[in-house]
Parts: C-alpha cells; sequence; structure tokens
C-alpha cells in the first residue's frame, strides 16, 4: 500500500500534509507539551530505567567501599566495592544523559514538529522484556517528506489502539530540518 504523499507549501514546515480520514489533525506548533512530559519519557525508556539502577548500585557500592579501605583489614574489599561502584556510577553518567538527550529530542519533535502521514509497516509485542507481567509494544512506522522514505519506531506499555494496527495511515511529526527524529501523533 503507497504511503500518502505531502505537497510543497510556502510556510515554516515546507510540507502540508495530505487530508487523512479519521485522523488526528496535530494542532500549530508550538504545541502544548509540559516540560515535565521529557521526565516522562525518561522514566518509561528502558535503558534510562537500567542507567538509574546501575548509579544507584553504584553508589551504595562506592558508599561501602570508601569506609571499608578506610579500615586497613578490610581494604581488599572495599578497593573491589569502591572501583564497581565508581564503574557503575560511571555507565550511569554515560548513559543517563544520552537518554535524556533523547527524550528532549522527541518532546522538541512533539511540540515543533512538521506534519506528515505515513503508514503504521508493523506492531508486535517484545516478549522478551515484562514490566509488571505487561509487555511492551513495538510500533514501526513509514512516511515521505520530499521525496525520501522514513521509518520510525515507539516502544509504549499501553495497549496500542484500532487506529495504530498494521497497515493503518498514521500521523507523524518531524523536525524539518532533521526528518530522522520523528514520533507519531498523538504519541502513544
Amino acid at each position: 500500500m503507497p504511503l500518502p504523499t505531502a505537497a510543497m507549501a510556502p510556510g515554516p514546515s515546507n510540507v502540508t500534509p495530505a487530508p487523512a480520514i479519521g485522523l488526528p489533525t496535530p494542532p500549530p506548533a508550538p504545541r502544548a507539551f509540559a516540560d515535565s512530559y521529557v521526565w516522562r519519557l525518561v522514566f518509561s525508556d528502558g535503558w534510562s530505567t537500567a542507567a538509574m539502577v546501575f548509579g544507584f548500585v553504584g553508589s551504595i557500592f562506592l558508599c561501602v567501599g570508601v569506609p571499608l579501605i578506610l579500615g586497613i583489614i578490610t581494604s581488599p574489599v572495599g578497593l573491589i566495592f569502591a572501583l564497581l561502584g565508581g564503574a557503575f556510577l560511571g555507565i550511569a553518567g554515560v548513559v543517563l544523559p544520552r537518554r535524556y538527550q533523547k527524550a528532549q529530542t522527541t518532546l522538541n519533535v512533539l511540540r515543533h514538529g512538521a506534519v506528515a502521514y505515513g503508514q503504521i509497516m508493523d506492531l508486535s509485542q517484545n516478549l522478551n522484556v515484562s514490566i509488571n507481567d505487561r509487555h511492551p509494544w513495538i510500533i514501526l512506522y513509514q512516511f515521505e517528506v520530499a521525496g525520501r522514505r522514513l521509518e520510525g519506531s515507539v516502544t509504549t506499555l499501553n495497549t496500542p489502539s484500532p487506529q495504530l494496527q498494521a497497515g493503518q495511515p498514521a500521523v507523524v511529526l518531524y523536525l524539518p530540518n532533521a526528518p530522522e527524529h520523528n514520533a507519531l501523533y498523538p504519541h502513544p
């Protein structure tokens, strides 16, 4: 099934989406999203959660390791604890800022992104991950901007609505100067 195309039009986004029946129409940019929405995205991200756990465990190991180093008899054990704690904190210190930046980019797309129409290509559950006995859904979509076909994906714990099934049309927001940064609208 071919993707709906967008016609070029004057204006800041340079793309006016073709009309699609039954799809939600995003309000004009800038769209109202609270600054706190970035934290919702960060806390729902698996990599961020893992990094927070590493940071928490690392700080505990470091807090236990340093006093053990100071106790001369237990210094070899303390050194191991302190090194592990430092390594875990280092991992968290690298991963968390990157995931926060990714969430900030997604929020920027949702606020200021241009509109394109695309199609849901695939919908599947990740059965390898279980959160509170629920498996996350992975939604893959495609859209076209200036003759360039792009793909995107989003992962959510929310059960997808009938509009987010494979083969259905979709509204996609993207940054005009960097369309590889994109998101479904409404964001699941």
